[in-house]
């Protein structure tokens, strides 16, 4: 989510008035370009097949009965019939090859793999994966949210008979893979040692540090990437393209109690041998696939589903490497996949038969393969990011003519191609005009005076927005929008832009975010700020939440430097210090400082409230905080933190 230009001739000749866009155009309908574009994907698209009809729907046990999933204030947090529209031809506003993709993807329900493996799909973005153990369920990735893993566990025991969970697994790092737990599984029989919770090597650093620095940022594009607060429809939002939309439920997190290192490491869990590969780095950077050998199903965990994935997701994370992810790719099918009678995933659904799991991942590992190695033999030959993503997305590899789980419903080639420049190169391209441009306000405005002012920009993108031409209209509005924020006409014809480019895209993410601008352009924006995790903050080392609040610092605000500040935490005890430089707040956990201005001496929730909420001294005394030493030093401590982001504009400077 990003932003971004021409010279000038007669103005006269380009005129369009706004009376000539279509009152299609102008009501949110598919224009005629949209119509025809979509059209012409739709005789692009690859044989039909049976194989994703089938396969989606295959073993299909039951689902509940009541398809809105509640919280305990009842309010639904998530409705399982919420894309039951999807069926048919494609509408003019939906990418055939999208509408498609999602025909199968909006299954919901309890659904049999193997004699001893059961999947749960359509509850939330992800799946949870059941295994009957000796005793009870083994239970791997129990969904974001502990209302729809709770759910998820009703179904199961309701169809299947009333076990105990007696193993937990996470397969990786991100909150949709583990954020349900508390819904399946009490906390108390983790510590009590009777449930085992099994992850990968790193999984506790990354699942509670992925967010801390970048949280408030990531955040808002992720509002983007997901579509938050579009209602699904036509026109509307239409799934994350490995999955539906997010539950907004409670993320919870118990830590595990065994950890997996390597490669081809075996567990057996409640009676069951499990064989583990370590796949970190890829999509996540704590990861495992599970083979689970006595039912020989193979869970490919986010390394390979229904879609290429993102090298680098649009709500921003760090660059993955897409050579590592072909490698692991390449074991997976030379190692697991050939005994494997079904390849499932975290995501999506299962691929039934050892060689059609085989070729799946296969298919999947040369994707990534020709997007890392095409993406470098160019970038070696001089072309920039954009022009090798360009190039890439408008000659795809032969596969993807043939293979519908190697298209970009989720990540896309232009994406990825830019990300795998940048995890090279970085974002720089060489070009020295780019190395220091103007802020995106500034250069916004030279640009829109350059080409004549305001009328003149507006009549280019008229111009183009009749020609079909998406791309430079919304170049060009999007400055004229940066350069005058108040220009009405400016904002709504970007907005039909965005919108035609959201109603042609095959990505579902590309898609929530162009409809996501437009929705903001119109409707102005609106804050979804959701509040942290009790567990997650509970879960985050001392030092992570020193450095987290150091990014709040402003230093040109008025105050103390060149001091410190000590910290005895008496319920976690640990102690520890904040230095005060005359450019930076630096935080160390495990000593005290020899002379601190002052020393606060308490549990670690009022350290909480000091730093990120921002409470006076005076009110932390209250609370129970001990202050020593020169309170004013402390209070203009506080005084210098901003306060936590709420939002931020994207599309409006």
């Amino acid at each position: 989510m990003t932003i971004a230009f021409l010279r000038a001739g007669s103005a006269l000749a380009l005129v369009v008035s706004a009376a000539s866009l279509t009152a299609q155009d102008q009501t949110g309908e598919a224009s005629a370009s949209t119509r025809a574009g979509n059209a012409a994907m739709a005789r692009q698209l690859p044989p039909e097949g049976t194989r994703d009809a089938a396969d989606s729907q295959r073993g299909f046990l039951a689902t509940r009965k009541d398809p809105l999933i509640l919280n305990a204030n009842g309010k639904p947090v998530w409705d399982l019939d919420a894309y039951a529209f999807v069926s048919g031809p494609a509408p003019d506003t939906v990418n055939p090859s999208l509408w498609r993709h999602m025909t199968h993807l909006k299954h919901h329900g309890l659904f049999q793999v193997t004699p001893n493996v059961w999947q749960v799909r359509g509850f939330d973005v992800s799946n949870m994966t059941v295994i009957r153990g000796a005793s009870g369920w083994i239970v791997i990735d129990p969904l974001t949210g502990t209302e729809t893993a709770k759910a998820a566990m009703e179904l199961v025991n309701a169809t299947l008979g009333q076990r105990p969970v007696s193993a937990v697994i996470y397969s990786h790092s991100h909150g949709d893979h583990f954020g349900g737990v508390k819904g399946v599984v009490d906390e108390a029989a983790v510590k009590a040692g009777t449930v085992a919770v099994i992850a990968p090597a790193g999984f506790m650093e990354e699942a509670t540090s992925e967010n801390v620095m970048a949280g408030a940022a990531m955040m808002r594009r992720a509002g983007y990437q997901f579509g938050t607060g579009i209602q699904p429809g036509a026109k509307g939002q239409m799934g994350s393209g490995i999955g539906k939309g997010l539950s907004a439920g409670t993320l919870s997190l118990i830590p595990p109690t065994d950890t997996i290192a390597a490669t081809g490491e075996t567990r057996v869990v409640d009676g069951v041998t499990l064989e583990f590969q370590i796949v970190s780095g890829t999509e996540a950077p704590a990861e495992f696939d599970v083979f689970v050998k006595p039912e020989k199903t193979f869970l490919a965990a986010e390394i390979a589903t229904c879609s290429l994935h993102n090298i680098l997701t649009p709500r921003g994370a760090k660059v993955r490497d897409a050579r590592a992810w072909a490698h692991y790719l390449d074991e997976a099918a030379i190692r697991y996949a050939p005994q494997s009678d079904a390849v499932i995933s975290s995501h999506c659904w299962p691929i039934f038969g050892r060689a059609e799991g085989t070729a799946w991942l296969a298919a999947q590992r040369d994707n990534y393969r020709w997007l890392h190695d095409q993406t470098v033999r160019r970038m070696n030959r001089g072309e920039t990011m954009v022009e090798i993503a360009e190039a890439l997305e408008n000659a795809p590899p032969p596969g993807n003519a043939k293979e519908w789980s190697t298209r970009g419903y989720y990540g896309t080639i232009s994406h990825n191609a830019k990300a795998i420049y940048q995890f090279y190169l970085g974002w720089y391209d060489a070009v020295p005009a780019n190395l220091h441009p103007y802020p995106p306000v500034e250069r916004a405005t030279k640009l829109i005076e350059a080409l004549g002012g305001a009328e003149r920009t507006l009549a280019l993108a008229r111009n183009a927005l009749a020609a079909g031409d998406y791309r430079w209209s919304s170049d060009l509005l999007q400055n004229l929008v940066f350069a005058d924020p108040g220009n009405a006409e400016a904002k709504a014809l970007l907005a039909q832009s965005y919108e035609q480019q959201g109603y042609q895209s095959e990505s579902a993410i590309w898609r929530n975010q162009f409809l996501a601008a437009a929705d903001e352009l119109r409707n102005g924006r609106v804050d979804r700020s959701a509040a942290q995790s009790n567990d997650m903050i509970a879960a985050i080392s001392t030092q992570e939440l020193l450095d987290s609040a150091a990014t709040r610092f402003a230093p040109e605000r008025p105050g103390p430097h060149n001091i410190a500040i000590g910290i005895d935490l008496t319920d976690r005890k640990e102690q520890a210090s904040l230095e005060i430089t005359e450019q930076a707040m630096i935080g160390r956990v495990g000593t005290l400082p020899a002379n601190p201005a002052a020393s606060v001496k308490g549990p670690r929730q009022l350290l909480l409230a000091m730093l990120f909420l921002k409470l006076p001294v005076s009110a932390l005394e209250k609370a129970g905080l001990q202050v020593t030493g020169d309170k004013a030093a402390l209070q203009s401590l506080i005084d210098s933190l901003d306060p936590m982001p709420q939002g931020f504009d994207i599309v409006t400077p």
